[in-house]
């Protein structure tokens, strides 16, 4: 497993060159080598930047360390309190050598060693923790109770739906969607490469069969064209999926479903806030589905919520969600059903969430505009999509590094974290694969396959912080211009 360097890989002896020096720095990702002498004292520092100016300078490759490197920079004590430590970081000085009394270098503060920014974490200090004792106090801790009926309402009038059913989490949502729309044996549903498991499994708990299709390269979600390519006799439903946010194109999806009378279930497990024309994503599907999951958007820890166009699939929705069972006579059950049921603890978590839904996707789309700009200025990503008949919700901000043979999107990731920094690579193409390759198809896959090879995704809670932005930066411009100084 990656982890931030330690002290002996940011090392480097007074007598080397400025080009040994650079392929420590390249090694250890974090723009800084500390230089000492034959006995092993601290005599110095060099980071990527005074290199870059040095050669502006006339210094060469081979000039020698010793030469050149900045002999007034910041050390401190090894046992010096951490709070001194962390008061003489600065944007400007990222590294601080910690010696011991014999001025030799035992270890290195920088914010990455004091921080550990994760890729998502839920923010919790609203009303959860009142509304959690309320339930604790008067006992309704399982699926019965208040605060699941609230969370359905407010969450239906939230995202402008009119029948809502919550579950226990967002795949089990998919399954009830595609039960109670009697989707099964001998039908297909169209779903897209590029998604998380989830979509393609609760096909397959159905006994249907699922149709996987490429993805559009612009929006990277699920292609219009694949979709007609892949409609058979047997076709029954397409899932769209919302992916990493942005809706996909629902006119033109909408539009082959009334002409082949088929049915279509949104997948917006991770588009909470997203919008499609000005409408929230599940307006326009028979069902739509959500996901709670401790990283998305909002959050129950687990938790699902299925939308139905229809009160005949809502009820039927409802029956199966709760063992099957008659609501009109106890324990007779009418369907093999399950238990999909949301408890009164997650209900609670989603109100308190719900409170504050605005705040927290204003967070996620003014994250992406930093995002955006930082990736800009690099100039080595291709930025996540946005069209403008689009709001993404950006519920995990994701982009495209461009091919690149002295970078990989891998190495790329493994930097990082050596920088403190979790970032993550897309989903695998659903195609590829084992419990997935027997399904049929006639795409070819191609954009699915260079987005999850490319794609990278960046940390995205809403309660980032302004230094956890300014490291991630500073990493991104560190890990970049040592690969353009090494190749120079």
């Amino acid at each position: 497993m990656s982890h931030l360097p330690d002290i002996s890989e940011l090392l480097v002896n007074q007598k080397l060159t400025l080009k040994e020096a650079l392929i420590v720095i390249n090694e250890n990702t974090q723009g800084v080598c500390f230089v000492v002498d034959d006995d092993g004292k601290l005599a110095g520092v060099l980071t990527d930047g005074d290199i870059r100016n040095l050669m502006i300078k006339g210094a060469t490759l081979d000039s020698l360390i010793a030469k050149v490197m900045n002999t007034a920079f910041v050390f401190l004590n090894i046992n010096t309190p951490q709070n001194i430590i962390q008061e003489s970081l600065t944007n400007v000085i990222r590294h601080i050598p910690l010696v011991d009394d014999n001025n030799i270098p035992v270890d290195y503060a920088c914010f990455s060693r004091l921080h550990r920014t994760p890729i998502m974490q839920p923010l919790l200090n609203g009303n959860e923790l009142a509304y959690l004792s309320d339930c604790i106090k008067t006992g309704w801790i399982s699926s019965q109770g208040a605060y699941v009926k609230r969370f359905e309402k407010e969450f239906a009038d939230y995202c402008g739906a009119k029948y809502a059913v919550a579950v226990s989490n967002g795949t089990v949502a998919l399954h009830l969607a595609l039960a109670a729309l009697d989707i099964g044996p001998g039908d297909e549903v169209i779903v897209p490469d590029l998604t998380f498991a989830a979509s393609i499994n609760a096909i397959i708990y159905t006994g249907a069969t699922p149709v996987v299709v490429d993805v559009d390269r612009v929006t990277w979600t699920i292609s219009v064209d694949d979709i007609i390519k892949n409609i058979t006799p047997r076709t029954k439903a397409i899932m769209p999926v919302h992916l990493y946010g942005h809706p996909c194109h629902m006119d033109e999806i909408m539009q082959i479903a009334e002409q082949h009378n088929l049915l279509v279930v949104e997948d917006c497990a991770e588009a909470i806030g997203s919008h499609y024309k000005g409408k929230h994503v599940g307006y326009h599907g028979d069902s739509s589905t959500y996901s709670f999951f401790g990283n998305k958007t909002i959050t129950t820890g687990e938790g699902g919520m299925v939308f139905f166009k229809t009160q005949e699939a809502y009820e039927k929705a409802v029956v199966l969600r709760d063992h099957g069972m008659s609501k009109q006579k106890k324990y007779w059950h009418e369907y093999v059903g399950f238990n999909y049921r949301m408890t009164n603890l997650q209900g609670a978590l989603g109100c308190a969430q719900l409170e504050r839904i605005n705040e927290f996707v204003e967070s996620k789309q003014k994250l992406a505009k930093a995002y955006n700009a930082i990736l800009s200025d690099l100039k080595c990503f291709e930025l996540p999509p946005e069209e403008a008949w689009a709001k993404s919700g950006y519920w995990l901000y994701t982009a495209i590094l461009n091919k690149n043979e002295d970078m990989s999107r891998d190495s790329l990731i493994e930097k990082m974290l050596k920088n403190g920094v979790e970032t993550r690579p897309v989903f695998y193409p659903l195609h590829e694969m084992p419990p997935y390759k027997q399904y049929p198809t006639k795409s070819t896959f191609e954009n699915s396959k260079f987005i999850s090879k490319q794609g990278i995704s960046f940390p995205s809670s809403v309660n980032i912080t302004d230094d956890e932005i300014q490291n991630i930066k500073q990493a991104l411009q560190t890990i970049v211009r040592s690969k353009e100084l090494k190749t120079n």
